[in-house]
């Protein structure tokens, strides 16, 4: 009897735990689709708290009305950037239709000093001759690599509009959270404390530290390194500086900011005087080794864990989970290294003497 009762405990058992699995995926599929969107609002929720604390403050403490302010500020934030360079795509485009319908070039002559450029000197100034004098041309000639190209560019523009939008609902998401501050941060304290027991609260202040260091180490700095770049840009007159401005964003996000600046700067030498470029040259020189003085002051910021750790996370993660993963990468990397050194610490004392 006590066997056939173990027996039907065990099936009733595994029976509820069945059960619980189903319902777990089931509620997973049905909220897969805004998994992302969830996830991005947290993340920005967390990142501007402090600043909604100050305005909260400012305000006598109302909630609704500063998550409403810093919703529309984020989201002029987003919008107008996104705007300007839709703007100024449209624009070139326009021109470059005027210039087909009139017949006049499109592309400048290559300047003689191109040359005299090693190895690409020849044909460079071959192909930017035959540019400038026919486009139609010198647009037969590449057709194949054009026509390999034009699918993944567009592509990466649904992408990219698909990532702007997604970024608008986030921000919406945020904004409501903000509003709902005090339970938000109930349900994130039971969350934490169900999960790390008397260290939730250590834990939960680690990611929240995380998220903003991140935010302000990488993001942020990127960010200050595309506004400093993109000013440059138009000083010196590059063509489509708005669109260079973006590329470098990614880029300085992907830690590979450097390598855009290469291709502006050998544009400036060939388009411009010696003195104007070797100005540009040092400006970009500036802007790429901004990094490495900003990081060390603000991606450690607040954490209690090494920047190194931070920062492995954070390019790991993007790696494997794209932006996203700047953010989860960190958290979980951090997580992972505070429960590694609480179990060393946890040794025994006839280990720790040895």
């Amino acid at each position: 009897m006590d066997n056939k009762d173990y027996v039907n405990r065990a099936v009733e058992v595994s029976t509820h735990i069945g059960l619980i699995f189903l319902l777990a995926a089931a509620c997973f599929l049905m909220l897969r689709p805004f998994v992302p969107l969830i996830t991005w609002g947290i993340i920005i929720a967390i990142a501007v708290y402090p600043g909604y604390e100050k305005l909260q403050l400012a305000l006598r403490g109302r909630g609704v009305l500063p998550s409403v302010l810093i919703t529309i500020l984020l989201l002029a934030l987003l919008v107008v950037p996104v705007g300007l360079l839709a703007g100024t795509l449209v624009g070139g485009i326009q021109t470059v239709a005027a210039h087909f319908k009139d017949g006049t070039a499109i592309i400048p002559p290559p300047p003689a000093s191109v040359e005299t450029w090693p190895l690409i000197g020849i044909p460079l100034k071959n192909a930017w001759s035959l540019a400038s004098t026919n486009t139609t041309a010198a647009l037969r000639s590449f057709a194949p690599q054009i026509k390999a190209i034009v699918p993944g560019l567009l592509s990466a523009s649904a992408g990219v509009s698909l990532t702007v939008l997604q970024f608008a609902l986030s921000i919406v998401v945020a904004g409501i959270l903000l509003a709902n501050a005090k339970s938000a941060a109930g349900s994130a304290h039971s969350l934490a404390n169900r999960i790390f027991g008397d260290r939730g609260s250590e834990f939960e202040r680690l990611a929240c530290n995380t998220i903003r260091s991140v935010t302000t180490g990488i993001l942020g700095v990127a960010l200050i390194q595309s506004l400093l770049a993109a000013l440059g840009f138009l000083v010196a007159g590059l063509p489509g500086a708005g669109l260079w401005a973006v590329v470098f964003l990614i880029a300085a996000v992907l830690q590979v900011g450097a390598l855009v600046l290469i291709p502006a700067v050998i544009y400036m030498f060939a388009i411009a005087s010696v003195t104007k470029a070797v100005i540009f040259t040092v400006w970009c020189l500036i802007v790429a080794l901004l990094d490495n003085v900003l990081k060390p002051l603000l991606l450690g910021r607040g954490v209690a864990v090494p920047i190194a750790v931070v920062f492995l996370g954070a390019i790991g993660g993007f790696v494997v989970m794209g932006i996203i993963g700047l953010f989860v990468g960190a958290i979980v990397l951090s997580v992972g290294y505070k429960l590694f050194i609480a179990w060393l610490d946890q040794a025994p004392a006839n280990i720790q003497e040895i």
